[in-house]
């Protein structure tokens, strides 16, 4: 499997990919994270395929998986107010959103999850609570739980997940924040 930039021309593609996702979820006891909306409306990855900030993963020779990914300061506005508990380190961070696959290959939120981290070594992610296969994902690569925000598109709260490298947090003499 390979990472790339999502292109103007995946666009069909990825649309494809998260009208299946949807699918998915509702049968998997999760219909309100992206059902109820019809989430994400084909504008928000147009924009986000023009800013570089939209990826593919390619399996077997096909676009078979996609997600968002950035990484700065404070580049989620949602994760400035986390409820009911705190990040465990301040700094730049990667943001990872709208992880999805078109179910061909086993493992490709793994790797986009993994990919993304390689990248900067400290994550943070969030997820709806009935979308227990993507907890399970998160927990399973070492993310940590740390508290509720809440997202632009609903007003349903959403699990934050938080994944540093030791050797940031050591390095950096992180505490809790």
């Amino acid at each position: 499997m390979e990472i790339r930039h999502s292109q103007e021309r995946d666009l069909e593609r990825i649309m494809e990919i998260y009208s299946g996702a949807r699918r998915f979820m509702a049968e998997h006891g999760n219909p309100r994270q992206w059902g109820a909306t019809n989430w994400p409306p084909e504008e928000l990855i147009r924009k986000d395929i023009r800013t570089g900030k939209s990826y593919v993963c390619i399996a077997n020779g096909h676009v078979a998986g996609t997600f968002f990914y950035d990484y700065g300061d404070e580049i989620e506005p949602a994760y400035g107010a986390i409820k009911d508990g705190a990040w465990k380190m301040g700094g730049p961070y990667g943001v990872v959103h709208r992880v999805a696959s078109d179910g061909s290959v086993r493992g490709i939120g793994s790797f986009c999850l993994n990919w993304a981290f390689e990248q900067c070594a400290h994550l943070r992610i969030d997820t709806h609570g009935d979308n227990k296969v993507m907890q399970k994902l998160l927990k399973g690569l070492g993310f940590e739980q740390r508290g509720i925000v809440f997202v632009e598109e609903d007003n349903e709260p959403r699990l934050a997940f938080e994944r540093a490298a030791e050797e940031l947090q050591s390095d950096a003499g992180i505490k809790e924040v």
